[in-house]
Formats: structure tokens, sequence, C-alpha cells
């Protein structure tokens, strides 16, 4: 709008819509926008303290990764059913051992344990339960739409995540999308697989990576920053070392996409900054 002249001897103008004031219509005075505020509440990030945070979408990247990686290697018969089982039920006595340590209140601990002890059945019971129905499930889909699926749900879960959250049981939306997501995905290659042992063995697997290992994970992010470090190596090097038999081509790729998310990107917020007045 132009700002014309206005004669000295008009009283000043004031921010009135209801006032007839003897202004232009398209007056606009200097004080207009003398009180408007931008950015108000604008945080200054720093490079390092961004990319610790970024540690956790890379956890959850790494995680998928993993899940995948052991999937191909049951398809491929280089992995034994029995086997991924006795992983399952290590791997679920080490969280709960780490669980029942840091996250249980000592005068709430016998009720605690009982509850995670009747969860903890209640999943595998369901599972046993439900191995010959997913086994045949998609017995009519080809294979080429399971592969699509799967990766359009794994993508879902890896978009709607909540990787901010310290709540380490309470489940918020729309985390709960991101975890109904990965449990389809898995259930779709689950149906994929040849027995019954192996389509349990990659549930409890999908349970265990999917639901249980993000509580694990925000407990000891709210415990020691070293922790969250070393759980980002321990699933890089792992998914590397699994998909390292399958692909290296695919391994050079998620090793770049680590980098990308972990480095690059908190450059380019921190970049991005000086814009943002």
């Amino acid at each position: 709008m132009v700002q014309k002249p206005v004669l000295e001897t008009q009283p000043p103008w004031r921010k009135l819509l209801y006032v007839k004031q003897g202004y232009p219509d398209n007056y606009v005075d200097d004080s207009f926008l003398e009180l408007m505020q931008r950015n108000v509440n604008v945080r200054t990030h720093f490079y390092w303290p961004v990319v610790l945070r970024t540690c956790s979408v890379s956890q959850h990247i790494s995680a998928i990764v993993v899940f995948v990686a052991v999937f191909s290697h049951l398809c491929a018969g280089a992995l034994a059913a029995n086997t991924l089982l006795a992983i399952d039920v290590i791997t679920a006595g080490a969280a709960y051992v780490c669980w029942d340590t840091l996250a249980v209140v000592p005068p709430k601990r016998g009720r605690q344990r009982l509850q995670i002890a009747q969860r903890a059945t209640l999943i595998l019971v369901t599972l046993v339960g439900l191995t010959p129905v997913l086994q045949t499930l998609t017995k009519a889909i080809s294979s080429d739409t399971i592969w699509a699926l799967s990766a359009i749900l794994f993508l879902a879960n890896v978009a709607f995540h909540d990787y901010g959250s310290k709540h380490i049981v309470k489940v918020r939306f729309p985390d709960s999308l991101s975890i109904n997501a990965a449990i389809f995905a898995s259930v779709l290659l689950a149906s994929r697989l040849p027995s019954h042992a192996h389509v349990l063995g990659l549930m409890l697997f999908a349970v265990l990576m999917f639901v249980l290992l993000p509580a694990i994970r925000r407990m000891l992010r709210n415990v020691s920053i070293t922790a969250d470090i070393t759980i980002l190596a321990v699933l890089v090097s792992l998914s590397a070392l699994l998909f390292s038999t399958i692909s290296m081509s695919l391994v050079t790729m998620y090793l770049l996409s680590i980098v990308f998310v972990n480095l690059i990107c908190p450059y380019w917020l921190i970049h991005a900054q000086k814009y943002k007045r």
C-alpha cells in the first residue's frame, strides 16, 4: 500500500477500525508494525546436540534393517528357526533384566513383575495360536505385492514413530500407528516363511524390535548419553554384519544413509538457522 501525505493539523493516527479518523483507506502509518514480534520463541540449535538427538532416528532405521536382514536369512535358510527362537528368549531376558534394574519402582516391584509376566504370557500364547493363520494369511497374494506393502508400512513406521518422547510405557498417537504399521509389515513378511516355527520366531522378534526395543532405548537415553550412542553403534554394526553376507552394495547404501541422517541433516538444520529472522 502507498503511504499518502497527511496534513499536520490532523490528529495522530490510531490503530482503531471503529473510529473515523479522516485518513485515506489505504493509509499505512509508520507505527503500524512497530509492535509486531517475529519468531519470539526461536531456539538456537548447536551442531553436536542436534547430532545426539538424531541418534534416535538412526537407531530406529537400524532396527528395521536388522529385522529385514533376519527375515532374509530365514528365507535363505542361513538362519534356523530354533536359533531365532533362542535369540528371542535371550534378548527378552536381557531386556527384562534391564527393565527391572532401571525402570521398576522398588515399592511396586512385585506387582509390576507380575504384570510383565502376564503380558508376556498373553503375547506368547496369542502368537502361538495365530501362527498357523499367519502363515497362510497372504497365500493368494503375489510376493511382489507383499514386498511393496511391507516397504510402504516400514516407511510409515519411520515417519510416525515418536522420536522425542521420554515416556517409557505410555504410547501416544501417532506412535501407536507406527507400531501397528511395523507389526502389520512383519505379519506380511512372516506369511512367506516355510514353517510355523519360522513364523513364530519372526513375530516374536518383531515384538522385541518394534515394541520392546523403543521403550528400552528411551529408558537408557534418560539414563546416559553414552548408553544411547552405544545402542546406535551396536545396531549399526549388527545391521552391517547381517547384510554383509547378502549384498555389500546394500551395506554401503545403509551406512551412507546413516551418515546422511546423523551428520549431514543436522548440518543443514544449523546452516538454515540464519535464514530464520
